[in-house]
């Protein structure tokens, strides 16, 4: 765990708002979330409009596990490393497109080789213009854009979580 405290549902719905719900809907997407840790965000997700199915929810702790697999019995829960996807990220998304990378990861506890693999590579996995959707509380982003060929969008800090985070979108054009 790398947040300071669980993220509030006002951060959740805020990540949330930058999914493109109506193409993951049309297309039958996936959304991949990376560190849900007891599924804040994800529930903001479903209640955005995601269907609980399309989420592939890749976590390391076998508690948040075992919890996530209980309050979401119909997306995939992955236990395992987010910063590296192998064969059962790929089994989970069954030849389905990446719509999505909805991320509550703790970029800045790793070096700026892993920050870049895990988004530059989260990007890679999807057709231009889908987004990877990370918070931050920094003042400062984990990753500059222009060493993943990539393009930032900044929210406003979202004051109602403790302590206030922004949500960055990446995208490549």
């Amino acid at each position: 765990m790398g947040a300071v405290s669980p993220s509030s549902k006002a951060l959740g719905r805020a990540m949330a708002a930058y999914v493109p719900l109506e193409e993951i809907l049309a297309r039958g997407m996936a959304v991949l979330e990376l560190g849900p840790g007891t599924g804040v965000v994800t529930r903001c997700l479903i209640d955005r409009g995601v269907p609980e199915e399309n989420l592939v929810l890749t976590e390391y702790t076998r508690e948040f596990c075992v919890l996530l697999r209980a309050r979401f019995p119909k997306a995939t829960v992955i236990e395992g490393d987010a910063y590296r996807h192998g064969a059962e990220t790929e089994a989970a998304l069954g030849g389905r497109a990446i719509g999505a990378v909805v991320s509550s990861l703790p970029l800045f506890t790793q070096p700026d080789a892993m920050r870049e693999d895990v988004i530059g590579g989260s990007l890679d996995r999807m057709a231009a213009g889908y987004p990877f959707i990370q918070f931050s509380y920094a003042l400062t982003v984990p990753v500059k854009p222009a060493r993943i060929e990539a393009e930032i969008e900044i929210s406003p800090w979202v004051k109602l979580n403790l302590p206030p985070a922004r949500v960055l979108v990446y995208r490549r054009g």
